[in-house]
C-alpha cells in the first residue's frame, strides 16, 4: 500500500517537472523573439543613420 503513495507522489513530481519545462521553453522562446524584435529595429536604425549621414555629406559637398 506504501509503494502506491510513494509512486503517486513521484508521478506528481514528474507532470509538475515536465509542467516546469514547458514554461521555461515558453519564456526562452519569447526572450528570443524579443532580442529578434530589438535587434532588427536597432539594425533598421542604424541604417537610417547611415543614410541621413550619407545625405548630410552630399549637401556638404556641393
Amino acid at each position: 500500500m506504501g509503494i502506491w503513495l510513494e509512486l503517486g507522489i513521484f508521478g506528481l513530481v514528474f507532470v509538475f517537472a515536465f509542467w516546469q519545462m514547458h514554461d521555461v521553453r515558453k519564456a526562452q522562446e519569447q526572450t528570443r523573439q524579443q532580442r529578434a524584435r530589438e535587434k532588427a529595429a536597432q539594425d533598421a536604425q542604424d541604417q537610417e543613420t547611415a543614410a541621413q549621414q550619407a545625405t548630410d555629406a552630399t549637401d556638404k559637398k556641393s
